[in-house]
């Protein structure tokens, strides 16, 4: 309310004693949060490793105290304490990690919310969780969905923790550095989802088709055929897709947002890949967008990944139509590999098989017409080449306190 001033935290731990001894008494510590060997019964908090949970606010109930408040100094260690401790354990499943940290992250943002802290130091911490919840959703395996962690949950908690930093972005008061990177990193974790087909049709055109030289290996064709979108360059024109009624909605809409930020920002470098990646998604040009991904550090990485198995699934489509014939012709999976930027053959093996394609020997595919098929979600991916291999031997910790997420954005000819 206007003339309303917010108090600031006092609490100097990561969980109110308060909190601790009553989540002691009603036995709802997370085992993450004992201390390492306690036998007592009920579990005693550790206080190094209990941590605030969240907890909704509700209609009429009073807000919380300064003492029950961390400051922004204490919720940026929180943060650093969940990134370098609790995401790195090692005796806890990654789900379980997970819908950890998403829990206390939202409890940081929640204790930014209810009191008087700058927009400056805010962004800061801000900034720190939402890296952290990129890198423990993107480190999830195919087998989350069966663990505590809900993805659907996770996917709103980030949409969530970027709604709060670009909020306070938008407030103005600043400087904050790490904005354009942040602001890369909201587009890529909602890239477009528009086939160039559907994209031509927007323009008013067909989607392109090139003819190349054929990869080495492959038998019964002369040529590779690769297809993209209508001939332009000007990703500005991208602005015009908000009203499309297509796949894409939610994503078209955040390009648009990106595309109103200023002119300044937006060429950063780290907007600059930003928007090539998203523009050679929404091309469906599979040869340039791996290029690309394959050229991001590692906290943008993390951030397109939940992209990355729909467009290997389209990739291999137009692969697909391009090559199927009534007796089938084969093609490498070495080729494959590079194209997409696979962890190895195995997981060429596999993208293949779970689409109905069948292998000739270990090292090629068959594409024979009416073979190919596409059954629930895309095969989930480890992802070691796109993702894990970014962190060249640094700590999540490291990456998530310092401003790594801007190396290798402007190595010369990246956007080529």
């Amino acid at each position: 309310m206007p003339g309303c001033e917010l108090p600031v935290g006092t609490c100097p731990d990561m969980c109110p004693a308060a909190e601790r001894a009553q989540r002691e008494r009603e036995r709802r510590l997370h085992r993450l949060e004992v201390a390492p060997g306690c036998r007592q019964d009920p579990p005693r908090a550790d206080p190094q490793r209990a941590v605030k949970e969240y907890s909704r606010p509700a209609a009429g109930k009073p807000r919380p105290p300064p003492s029950q408040l961390r400051p922004p100094s204490v919720l940026l260690a929180t943060v650093r304490y969940l990134a370098g401790e609790v995401a790195e354990s090692a005796d806890a499943a990654r789900a379980e990690v997970a819908s950890f940290v998403a829990d206390r992250l939202r409890a940081v943002r929640l204790d930014l919310a209810l009191q008087g802290a700058g927009d400056a130091e805010a962004a800061v911490v801000l900034e720190a969780a939402l890296a952290t919840l990129l890198a423990v959703v993107a480190r999830l395996g195919p087998d989350a969905a069966r663990g505590p962690a809900d993805p659907v949950l996770l996917q709103a908690q980030v949409q969530e923790g970027f709604g709060s930093l670009r909020r306070c972005y938008a407030r103005g008061a600043g400087p904050h550095p790490r904005q354009p990177a942040f602001q890369g990193l909201f587009l890529l974790y909602n890239l477009g989802e528009l086939g160039s087909r559907q994209l031509g049709r927007v323009w008013g055109q067909e989607p392109s088709m090139t003819v190349e030289p054929q990869p080495p290996g492959l038998k019964g064709s002369s040529s590779l055929i690769t297809f993209g979108a209508a001939d332009t360059t000007d990703v500005h024109n991208l602005a015009n897709l908000k009203s499309f009624g297509g796949t894409g909605r939610g994503s078209v809409e955040a390009l648009h947002e990106i595309l109103q930020l200023p002119a300044a920002l937006r060429t950063c470098p780290p907007l600059r890949k930003a928007l090539a990646v998203d523009a050679a998604f929404r091309e469906g040009n599979a040869a340039r967008l791996f290029r690309l991904l394959q050229t991001l550090p590692y906290l943008p990485s993390c951030a397109v990944q939940c992209h990355v198995g729909h467009a290997r699934r389209e990739a291999l489509a137009r692969l697909t139509r391009a090559f199927s014939t009534p007796k089938g012709q084969t093609l490498p999976l070495g080729f494959m590999v590079n194209l997409l930027a696979l962890d190895g053959l195995k997981e060429a093996q596999d993208l293949c098989q779970a689409h109905g394609l069948p292998l000739d020997g270990e090292e090629r595919v068959v594409f024979l017409r009416g073979r190919y098929l596409e059954e629930g979600l895309p095969p989930a991916s480890t992802c070691k080449v796109l993702v894990d291999s970014k962190l060249r031997g640094r700590t999540l910790e490291e990456v998530v306190m310092a401003e790594e997420e801007d190396e290798g954005m402007d190595r010369p000819g990246s956007l080529a």
